[in-house]
């Protein structure tokens, strides 16, 4: 049995004479006993606290009382997808096939939000991922699924067709909304393309990450330091690739080590681009995509 302490209440005397009883030894007197009734209450409403949060199945006693102060949030990671298909089909193929994401949201003219999988739940979106050495983010991600019919890797600039406005909007509250929730931080807010560069591309280059940055929700980076970086770079040319190895990583990214522009680097520096310089996605690393690089923040945002 629990033992509970209680700090004795004080006593008070009643005076020998009663003329003596003034105002305020009444008044200090009625004090007291408000406090003993107060520590009364206190201890009948843990008694009663500790009885609720017992239960027992008949094997075991089950006793919820206490909790640890140690602990965070299951979910630390926001995954942005792009469907590449029209809604009847993404709907179609996100519930009824080993693929699934806890949200979709419309491309109609009012954006509808479909909820399909608990987010106490995991949702089948990353496949293998990586992101800042944690792989396998499903566990530990919210998956949200953009009705858009998709982009093709290329070497022109072309960012395909845009996303509408208003579906940017309900996407910016939905992920401001989960993120608030869980308290994820500003970088781990990033694209299926971040965390499975060799993969993926979604929501590819017409995504405007900036403009989720400037709403509170994302990363980006600092465009005045990136532009003296540039310049730096340009007169005296881009770091090695070990240099853009170690500078990915340092952002979340899951790079190679191999020193040398393989292909994989080659993807992962591309990703990025998708990311952070959209209107060029060449795979190459040049003096802009090192200056910005260089200039983006390891955590939170540089807006």
């Amino acid at each position: 049995m629990t033992e509970i302490f209680l700090p004795r209440c004080q006593p008070f005397f009643w005076p020998l004479q009663p003329e003596a009883f003034t105002a305020c030894s009444k008044n200090r007197a009625l004090e007291i006993l408000r406090g003993c009734k107060a520590l009364v209450l206190a201890l009948c409403l843990l008694v009663l606290a500790g009885c609720a949060s017992q239960k027992s199945d008949g094997s075991y006693q089950l006793d919820e009382s206490l909790k640890a102060t140690g602990k965070n949030s299951r979910i630390d990671i926001i995954v942005l997808h792009y469907t590449a298909s029209t809604k009847p089909s993404a709907l179609l193929t996100l519930t009824n096939r080993d693929v699934s994401a806890h949200y979709v949201v419309s491309d109609d003219s009012k954006p509808v939000v479909y909820k399909l999988v608990d987010e106490n739940l995991s949702a089948w979106h990353a496949g293998e991922s990586s992101w800042y050495g944690r792989t396998y983010v499903n566990p530990r991600s919210i998956g949200i699924e953009i009705v858009h019919p998709g982009w093709s890797r290329n070497s022109t600039g072309d960012v395909g067709p845009l996303y509408p406005a208003a579906q940017i909007d309900a996407v910016i509250a939905l992920t401001r909304t989960v993120a608030q929730r869980y308290g994820v931080a500003p970088e781990n807010i990033v694209g299926h393309s971040d965390v499975a560069p060799l993969r993926k591309q979604d929501p590819g280059p017409a995504f405007p990450w900036k403009k989720l940055a400037q709403a509170g929700v994302g990363r980006w980076f600092d465009e005045a330091a990136a532009a003296k970086y540039q310049a730096e770079y340009v007169r005296n040319g881009p770091p090695d690739a070990g240099w853009f190895q170690k500078q990915l990583k340092r952002v979340g990214y899951n790079a190679p080590e191999s020193n040398y522009f393989d292909a994989n680097t080659l993807h992962t520096i591309a990703a990025f681009q998708m990311h952070y310089r959209p209107e060029l996605v060449n795979s190459k690393p040049d003096a802009q995509t090192a200056a910005r690089l260089r200039a983006l923040p390891t955590n939170g945002s540089g807006l």
